[in-house]
């Protein structure tokens, strides 16, 4: 049966591919985005606002679609949503969906999460994508089965597995497949999560917190009518919230040469860099600049009727156009900008239950009389 519909979805994706020339496609079978009936596509959350219980759809889009609050008398989507979440189009008996999740394009199985209490992903698999000469990644999460393994090519609509209801926060009736399209921050994560005193990293550099996600419904929904749009345009498509410059110390951070096409103006002169945020903290530009400064400063702030707090997922305090970066928002820059120690390497399990000799200094001989 599970082969079956393996052959299934890839007979389905190779007709969408060939019929419309695409090199990108949805993850399933589900393609009510293209027909604009978004109440099937996404997954609902639970609402329960001022007293009115709601099965919101808008809960499985992406950006600020959750916790709704009233401030200062609008009411304001607080929490962010880094994916988007989709129904699943077929189920057996029990409920549990049948839906096989693809790669939506070529591209490389570049880690795999097997454990669903390993993260709040649940089980969850990332492809590396060569788009535009630089590496994007796609992150397939709450899983049921995983039939791909690091290594693995794929082509666009290979299946990578079966969609289910691993990870915390969601169960049988809510199952889906979260996708996420996404840019690696930092070869050097672990180092960073040290630094700030993280919890324990499992997951090496394709932790969650890794990454930084674009809005992909709002990709394919564009990419599907200008097929010549780039990933680099539609990033850079992006409007900007706030701008942070921090120091150049003489290079150019990882990020910025990983995503060389957000890189502008003259980086050999450059005393610091301008970083060009969106409101989710998704980094759209880095501008060589010659201003100085001597840690993360904001440069920009976007006005806006409530405060920042609630409009940037916490990175940003203050209200109008006038902000500082918080704890959090100095973690990100920080993480994006190189600006954190090597980590010491750790102790060997010999190291931890060796324990430390003593030498005693010796006693000096008795002078002759």
């Amino acid at each position: 049966m599970f082969l079956r519909r393996i052959v299934s979805a890839l007979f389905l994706s190779s007709a969408l591919l060939n019929a419309g020339g695409e090199d990108i496609r949805l993850p399933t079978a589900n393609d009510f985005l293209y027909k604009g009936q978004l109440d099937k596509f996404y997954m609902y959350i639970d609402r329960d606002f001022e007293g009115q219980k709601t099965k919101a759809w808008e809960g499985g889009g992406y950006g600020f679609v959750r916790n709704p609050a009233r401030i200062n008398g609008e009411v304001v989507m607080c929490k962010f949503h880094e994916g988007i979440d989709i129904c699943p189009m077929e189920r057996d008996k029990a409920g549990n969906p049948l839906d096989i999740v693809n790669s939506i394009s070529d591209g490389t199985v570049a880690y795999v999460s097997p454990v669903a209490g390993a993260s709040n992903y649940g089980k969850y698999v990332v492809v590396e994508h060569n788009w535009d000469n630089t590496a994007v990644y796609s992150i397939y999460a709450h899983l049921s089965e995983i039939t791909c393994k690091p290594g693995d090519p794929v082509k666009c609509g290979g299946p990578l597995g079966k969609m289910g209801f691993t990870g915390a926060g969601i169960d049988r009736t809510r199952a889906h497949v979260h996708l996420e399209i996404v840019l690696k921050i930092s070869d050097r994560y672990d180092d960073w999560n040290k630094a700030i005193g993280g919890a324990k990293n499992a997951h090496g550099n394709f932790n969650g917190q890794n990454f930084t996600g674009v809005d992909a419904a709002r990709f394919f929904i564009e990419r599907r009518s200008n097929p010549g749009l780039t990933f680099n345009a539609f990033v850079a498509s992006t409007p900007v919230h706030f701008k942070v410059t921090v120091p150049s110390k003489g290079i150019i951070p990882e990020f910025a040469r990983r995503y060389n096409w957000m890189l502008h103006g003259d980086a050999d002169k450059a005393k610091s860099w301008e970083i060009s945020f969106s409101a989710t903290g998704q980094p759209v530009a880095f501008n060589a600049s010659e201003r100085i400064v001597s840690g993360p400063t904001i440069t920009y702030l976007k006005n806006a009727s409530v405060p920042h707090q609630y409009l940037t997922r916490g990175l940003v305090k203050g209200d109008n156009g006038t902000g500082s970066l918080s704890i959090g928002g100095k973690q990100l820059v920080a993480l994006i900008s190189d600006d954190f120690p090597v980590a010491p390497p750790e102790k060997t399990d010999k190291e931890k239950t060796e324990k430390p000799v003593v030498v005693k200094p010796l006693k000096p001989k008795p002078k002759p009389n």
